[in-house]
């Protein structure tokens, strides 16, 4: 792992995290206790400060990053960002799954129990209600979030990063 202090700012974190060899974490950034950072995804807190909750995983190729001195982002507890998806300068509330190749732009609120859908493009401003699902290029309201999905995906996904993770932490 990377970890990069940047503007007098040095990363922390909290207990039980994991963090893969090449992931990268700079400068104004926090992360709560059993989070996991995995390989080539990018934490980049240089411009503004990132603040995330625990048990937050952060997949392959991910990039969280904010805008200068407008936009930081904050990411709350139970959160998946899926493989390749991108989060910058927003909100994501607790119990959240953004999916592979998602996009949530600058300055959106994602309210809890919601999911973004590979491959969506929230543009900036979108303000996502408390468990809805939202999809497409820009994305929009698919359909409220069911509570199967709320338990069968959101928070398994979330409680199976905590495990996956432990699987390559030494013992």
């Amino acid at each position: 792992m990377i970890l990069k202090t940047v503007r007098g700012k040095t990363p922390t974190y909290g207990n039980a995290c994991f963090f893969a060899e090449t992931a990268v974490i700079i400068g104004d950034v926090m992360l709560g206790d059993e989070c996991s950072v995995w390989y080539h995804a990018v934490i980049r807190g240089d411009v503004h400060h990132i603040r995330i909750g625990n048990r937050v995983n952060i997949q392959d190729g991910a990039v969280i990053h904010a805008t200068f001195e407008r936009s930081p982002t904050t990411i709350g507890n139970r959160v998946s960002i899926g493989h390749n998806a991108l989060v910058h300068g927003c909100t994501i509330h607790d119990n959240v799954l953004i999916g592979m190749g998602a996009i949530v732009m600058d300055d959106c609120i994602i309210e809890s129990n919601s999911i973004i859908a590979a491959g969506a493009v929230v543009t900036q401003g979108t303000h996502v209600p408390s468990g809805t699902i939202y999809g497409g290029v820009p994305a929009k309201k698919l359909k409220d979030t069911p509570s199967a999905l709320i338990e069968g995906e959101i928070e398994r996904i979330a409680d199976n990063y905590v495990k996956y993770a432990d699987w390559f932490t030494p013992k």
